[in-house]
Order: structure tokens, then sequence, then C-alpha cells
């Protein structure tokens, strides 16, 4: 990756954040069909949110951008958020909307099925966004996903790079992105599905995240690594291109493991390591985060990386 990390200021994460309504069930039920399940929690959650946390509980100074409802949902989680250190001042609350929820089937095999409805996420604007320039400007580092309006998202991009401030989107939840966005990215971390919605190559395997890397770096991305779940991540940059295999574990829920690693990886770079190094940090706390139940709760403590070394 060419662009610089910085290693002081804070990791300056805009995005959602919800109240995960979580049911385990033995598989997801066809249409129509009514199964019975086993277990049902109400936990904190929300991309944005769960980037946040993973940041502050791997060593990252935090702070957030976003929006809640003015109910129990939205004191609860700004609550959790600051128990963690996070910043949360500029974690507004709105009276138009209610805190944005996500309903989440797990099924036993660790898979899970979304649905979001995203209230007060929904209302997060560019006006929002020009309040905080000052934070943004002082950043290390921008961390950003798609679960808050693309024009939110679009904007806080062009403050970080008139800035100098690097930017890292996630984007997920997978949608269509403007061309003239990718040359202003630093650091772009799609999933598998997001990598094939973003370039129109079915992405399964390294071989084939790596043909996909390949045409983002040509829209202008700076780096691109694509999370294949048990597969490991694929990195592209500058430095060209490199598959890093998956830590073997037993799965219990991948709830917040995409999020856990961009955590990692986001720390990882404002303490001066590599990409690679970064990433084998996100890859580490992901692979406990999937040993765990729910979003928020399965986030590891950087002490719990034991066996991790950027070596």
């Amino acid at each position: 990756m060419t662009a610089s990390i910085p290693t002081s200021g804070p990791i300056v994460v805009i995005g959602s954040l919800n109240m995960d309504l979580v049911m385990r069930t033995a598989r997801i039920p066809n249409a129509g069909e009514t199964l019975r399940g086993h277990g049902f929690d109400t936990l904190p959650g929300g991309k944005g949110a769960n980037q946040a946390v993973a940041c502050a509980r791997l060593g990252g100074q935090v702070a957030m951008i976003g929006r809640v409802g003015i109910d129990a949902f939205g004191r609860a989680l700004r609550d959790a958020l600051a128990a963690d250190g996070i910043d949360v001042e500029r974690v507004e609350d709105t009276g138009e909307a209610a805190t944005g929820v996500a309903m989440i089937l797990v099924e036993d095999i660790g898979e899970n099925r979304i649905v979001l409805a995203p209230g007060a996420n929904g209302r997060l604007d560019a006006a929002d966004i020009e309040r905080s320039r000052p934070l943004i400007e002082e950043a290390a580092l921008l961390v950003l996903q798609l679960e808050v309006p693309l024009d939110t998202v679009c904007a806080a991009i062009a403050i970080a790079r008139q800035a100098g401030v690097p930017v890292l989107l996630n984007p997920a939840p997978a949608s269509v992105l403007p061309d003239a966005l990718y040359s202003s990215i630093d650091l772009l971390v799609p999933n598998e599905s997001e990598a094939t919605l973003l370039t129109g190559i079915k992405v399964c395997d390294p071989a084939s995240a790596e043909e996909a890397a390949r045409s983002l770096l040509a829209r202008g991305v700076r780096g691109v690594l694509i999370t294949l779940g048990a597969q490991g991540v694929l990195i592209a940059d500058a430095d060209g291109y490199r598959h890093l295999p998956a830590r073997v574990v037993q799965a219990v829920d991948s709830t917040a493991a995409g999020d856990t690693f961009v955590g990692g990886l986001a720390v990882g770079l404002t303490e001066g390591l590599s990409l690679d190094e970064a990433a084998a940090l996100g890859q580490a706390a992901s692979a406990i985060c999937v040993t765990r139940a729910g979003a928020q709760p399965s986030i590891p403590q950087r002490g719990e990386l034991t066996q991790w070394s950027p070596k």
C-alpha cells in the first residue's frame, strides 16, 4: 500500500448502530415454514458500532459518528460504546426515527442471515458530517461502511481526502459505488459477495479474488483486501498479490467476524504495522470472534490474542 497511515490521532468510525435481535436455529426455514428456535438475545450491534468496538478492544483510540433514536435501544447502544472507551460525542439522537434494528437468524453451523431496519442510521446526513469536520481532519484513519446513506459516506470521504486522512471503506452491505469514489479510497475491504457485485467477477477462491482485486486496483483504489471466510484473505496493492490463509477454528457464529477483521486491520495500521501484518492481526481477532455467539459480545480484547505475532 502506497499511502502512509499516521500513528497519532484517533481512528474515526462513521457508520451504523443497531440493536441486534438474535435467534439461533438448526437451519434457516423455507418459505412458509415455521421452525422452533433455541435461544434469543438482544445485543448491541451495527457494522459501524461493531468496527468501533473492535478497534477499541484491540488497542485503538476511537471516536464514532452516527445516529440513534430517542429510545431505550439508542441509550443502550451509546452506553455500550462508551463502556469500551469510545468517544460518543458525535453519536447523536434523532426524534424522527427509531434506533436501527437488525433481525439475525444464526444457524447451528455458524452461518447467519440478517435483515436490517435502518431507522435513525438513515438520517445520518452530510450536515452531520460537516459538523464533524474537525474530528475527521485530525483522524489517523477514517473507517466507513454502507449501512448509512451513500451520500453521507461520500461527503465524509471528501473531507478526509482534503485533509490527507487515509480512508478505509468496507463496502457492506453490498452496493454499487460511484466510479469517481474509487480513487479516494486507500483501502477497500469487501467480502466475496461484495467483491462480486463491485466487479462482476464471481469471487469464490483466492484465484478469483485476485482477478477481482486487479479490477478494483485499476479503478484507482490503493489497496484491496478481499475476505474469503474460511479461505482467508487476498491482499492486493502496489507490492503485488498475497494470500493469507485463515486460522482453523470451530465456528459458532460468524456475526461481526468481518467487522472484527476490519478493526484489527485498522488498529494494526495505526500502530505502524505493514499491511500484511495488520491483516494478520485482524485475522487473529476474527478467528476468536467466530467461536463466540453475538456481535459485540464476541469481539475479543487485545490481550486474548496470545498466539498472534506480526512476524
